[in-house]
Order: C-alpha cells, then sequence, then structure tokens
C-alpha cells in the first residue's frame, strides 16, 4: 500500500486537465483504503484495551505531526522550488513528499513484524505474556460472519459517529491553510508556518485524552467531549473572525478536540469485534467515514463559492461534530469498554 500509495501521489505532478486528475485522486484513493483500517486492526494484535488507546494515539500523531512539519515544509518548496528545472511548485512538492513514501514502504516490508510470536526482540517470556492478554481479551470479543457484522446495528451507529468526526478532520486539513489566509496571514511560508500551531497542540490533546481513556476503559463519554470542544473551537473561530489571535485559538482548540476525538473513537469498535468480525467491522466503519473525506470539503468548498467566505462551512462541520458526540452517548457501554484484566 505505501509503495503504491507514495508512487501514485507522486504521479499527480504530472496532472495536466481535470480528467487526469480525477483519474490519479481515483487510484491514490484504491491504493489507500486498506492502509488505516489495517493499522487499526494490526494494533488489536499487540495491545490489549488498556493500552491500546495511548498506542493508537501514537500511530495518530502522524497526521498533526504532519502538518506541524509538512507545513513549512510543503510552504518552502512551493516558493522554493518554483521554477527549478522548468517545473512549477506544486509539482516539486508531490515529488519530494511522495517518494518517502515509497522508501518507508520498502523499510516496512523488511523490519515490521506480522504478530507478536515474530518479533525476536521481544524475549519469550515477553512474547508469552503480551500474546496471553491478547488471547483473554480476544476470548469476549464477537466473532460473527462478516454479513452478520454488516447488518450489526452498533456496527452502523459506530460508522455515523465516524462519519460526523472525520468530517471535522478532513474539514481541517483540507481548509485550514484557506482560514488561515482568511484571517490576514500572507506568503505560503507563513501560512505554514502558523498552521503547525493547531497541530501541535493537537498531538498533546490526541495524546492525553487517550491515556485518560484507557485509564478508566471509558470511551464514550471522552469521544463525546472531545467532539463537543471541537465544535466549540470552530464556532469561535468563525465569531473572532476578525481578529487573528482570537481566530487562531478557536482553531487550535478545534483542532485539539477533533484529533482527541479519533484515537478514543476507535477503542469502541475493536472492544467488541474480533478476529474477521473485527477485519470487516473496521473496514465498513472506516469506509464509511471517509466519505465524508468527498462530501466535507465539497460541501464547504460549495459554501464557500456561495458566501466568498468559509465561515457557514466551519459552523456545518460543528454542527457535525455535536451530532456525533450525541450519537456516540447511545452506543452501548458493553461495546465502547472492555472488561478490566
Amino acid at each position: 500500500i505505501m509503495v503504491t500509495w507514495g508512487l501514485l501521489s507522486a504521479a499527480t505532478m504530472f496532472v495536466s486537465s481535470p480528467i487526469s486528475f480525477y483519474v490519479i485522486r481515483f487510484l491514490l484513493g484504491v491504493a489507500e483504503a486498506g492502509f488505516f483500517p489495517g493499522i487499526i486492526l494490526y494494533l488489536t494484535y499487540w495491545y490489549p484495551a488498556a493500552r491500546r488507546g495511548k498506542a493508537t494515539s501514537l500511530f495518530l500523531a502522524a497526521i498533526p505531526f504532519a502538518g506541524i512539519l509538512g507545513g513549512p515544509i510543503s510552504g518552502w518548496i512551493l516558493q522554493g522550488m518554483s521554477g527549478v528545472h522548468g517545473w512549477a511548485g506544486w509539482q516539486w512538492l508531490f515529488l519530494l513528499q511522495g517518494l518517502p513514501t515509497v522508501a518507508l514502504g520498502a523499510v516496512v516490508w523488511r523490519y515490521l513484524d506480522d504478530r507478536v510470536k515474530d518479533a525476536q526482540w521481544l524475549t519469550p517470556a515477553e512474547r508469552e505474556l503480551i500474546a496471553r492478554d491478547i488471547a483473554a481479551e480476544d476470548a469476549g470479543k464477537s466473532e460473527a460472519k462478516i454479513l452478520t457484522v454488516l447488518a450489526n446495528p452498533r456496527v452502523w451507529l459506530l460508522a455515523l459517529v465516524y462519519f460526523s468526526f472525520v468530517s471535522g478532520l478532513y474539514g481541517i486539513s483540507f481548509w485550514l491553510p484557506s482560514i488561515i489566509k482568511a484571517i490576514g496571514v500572507k506568503g505560503a511560508l507563513d501560512i505554514g508556518l502558523v498552521s503547525a500551531i493547531p497541530w501541535a497542540f493537537g498531538v498533546v490533546a490526541m495524546y492525553l485524552m487517550a491515556r485518560s481513556a484507557d485509564r478508566r476503559l471509558e470511551y464514550r463519554w471522552h469521544s463525546a467531549m472531545a467532539a463537543v470542544v471541537g465544535a466549540v473551537g470552530l464556532v469561535l473561530s468563525v465569531a473572532f473572525h476578525g481578529n487573528a489571535v482570537y481566530a487562531m485559538a478557536g482553531l487550535t482548540l478545534a483542532t485539539m478536540g477533533i484529533m482527541a476525538t479519533l484515537p478514543i473513537f476507535w477503542g469502541m469498535p475493536t472492544a467488541f469485534l474480533g478476529g474477521a468480525a473485527a477485519a470487516a467491522g473496521i473496514a465498513f466503519i472506516n469506509s464509511f467515514g471517509n466519505l465524508s473525506g468527498f462530501s466535507a470539503p465539497y460541501m464547504i468548498g460549495l459554501i464557500k463559492d456561495a458566501t466568498q467566505s468559509t465561515d457557514a462551512g466551519l459552523h456545518m462541520l460543528a454542527a457535525l461534530l455535536f451530532i456525533g458526540a450525541v450519537l456516540v452517548l447511545f452506543v452501548k457501554p458493553e461495546a465502547a469498554s472492555s472488561k478490566k484484566r
């Protein structure tokens, strides 16, 4: 996945028409579709519930770190590499940020172990201890057929919750630079540097909230509170649109809340789905949620074109986050946490 993903991302530099853009984006989506659900399932092979939220938050920290590092680097590439060898800055951007993924894919293939039993960097006693913890937890999970999982109301409810949460993430990810520009920050490099601020705070909030959820083995209220914080942050960023400092404080609060929802959320489906049921359930929830990757940016774009402002679009994202906060409270507690062991 990482190799094909990286190659297709780099190939975006050759896009020359709307059709070629749509084709490469479609292929990119096909290439990366299995990555995230695969990782979430993979973590269940290594971490019991009491430690999985924190582990998931460390994995998901890559998203805000990509914003922290990628924003300034992208700004520098766009400005500094424009015209080099006759290529535009955006072409260099795709090339220089796509090829490292290909290289890392080769490293992962060589060094990432599939299961605990394959990990030679653990002692036999450590491998036995981890395997015993995982086996004890798996004993209480559902091992239903795939069609049964897809017909499970709890899975559909979680899919709706995830759609709401990811809408906020995609909205921030796609539109943060435009929003920062709208509040008065000019220049690609300056926008990239300022955009790193919300992501930096998002890393901290995500880790601390996941750690709290793990410690209490409680995920519904943690998810709901994080989503509400994200919604309030978006509303504040609009309310203080005329003040760059206050608006950035609102965006930072929104990013903290939105990022904190993600690792906590995945503690719920992985608490009651196991084996093939986990693979099917996680893939379905992730796929349904990622439909927001199209709908949320598209709707914000339509609203921006109609109103010449992103304000109403941010209100829409805030409403979706609030809806997700309400819906997650309807997830049955036994589906949201597992017993302490």
